[in-house]
């Protein structure tokens, strides 16, 4: 039972004839299974757009078919498969995720293509259970990164912004770094942006009032800071 699940459904000569309709149907079939199942995987836990969702779900079946088309050349299949699947990063930046989902889906359906539906299920069940449990325990979360902020101060022009607040952010924060210093309004005040790493988050109301204390209660705001989307 197991033999006949794991082997290749196309025979010997399937890679020199034409391959029956029944045979292209359920490639494609099972392609687009495995394509849907990636794709839900993919989106748990994880920020996503509706179209590299879709796109994801329909990459095994595409793929399928061009290793189907190229009458079982790899090489081929990989090089014309890849260029196609690697297009949205040439204007949009991916994550590591994405880029090894992407890499996911195309070896799901380059299995599928060359007629291993039991491998390729398998491969995918596999990758796909530990995407899930990977996002499900959060590894490799950096839990410091849920204290860092993007703190913007706006102060008065004859307030000295070298060192007036080190106080206060000696007594709430664990590090501080000055970013940028800007003028606004003709010149009349300024802005200062910082990054800094609270001790403690809970905190963050009584850091900000001192704050305004000291910048005589003009503009403050705060931020997380996030990885962006070209980091990978």
């Amino acid at each position: 039972m197991l033999n006949t699940l794991f082997s290749g459904i196309f025979n010997s000569s399937t890679t020199t004839e034409s391959i029956a309709v029944p045979q292209f149907l359920l490639c494609i079939a099972v392609a687009l299974v495995i394509g849907i199942f990636l794709a839900v995987v993919y989106s748990y836990k994880t920020k996503y757009t509706k179209s590299f969702v879709v796109t994801l779900a329909l990459l095994p079946a595409v793929v399928c078919v061009v290793i189907m088309m190229v009458n079982g050349n790899v090489g081929a299949g990989v090089a014309v498969a890849g260029a196609f699947s690697l297009v949205r990063f040439r204007s949009v930046p991916g994550t590591a995720k994405e880029i090894g989902t992407i890499f996911l889906a195309m070896g799901a359906g380059l299995i599928c293509g060359m007629g291993y539906l039991g491998y390729a299920v398998l491969f995918s069940l596999i990758l796909g259970l530990a995407m899930f449990v990977l996002n499900k325990v959060n590894i490799g979360a950096d839990k410091r990164l849920e204290q860092d902020r993007i703190l913007r101060i706006t102060i008065p022009e004859d307030l000295n912004y070298n060192g007036v607040f080190d106080e206060i952010f000696e007594k709430y924060t664990q590090k501080s770094e000055t970013v940028s210093v800007k003028t606004a309004n003709m010149g009349s005040l300024y802005k200062l942006t910082y990054n800094v790493t609270l001790k403690n988050s809970a905190e963050e109301k009584a850091f900000i009032d001192d704050l305004r204390c000291r910048n005589g209660n003009l503009e403050i705001s705060m931020a997380r800071q996030e990885v962006t989307n070209n980091e990978l």
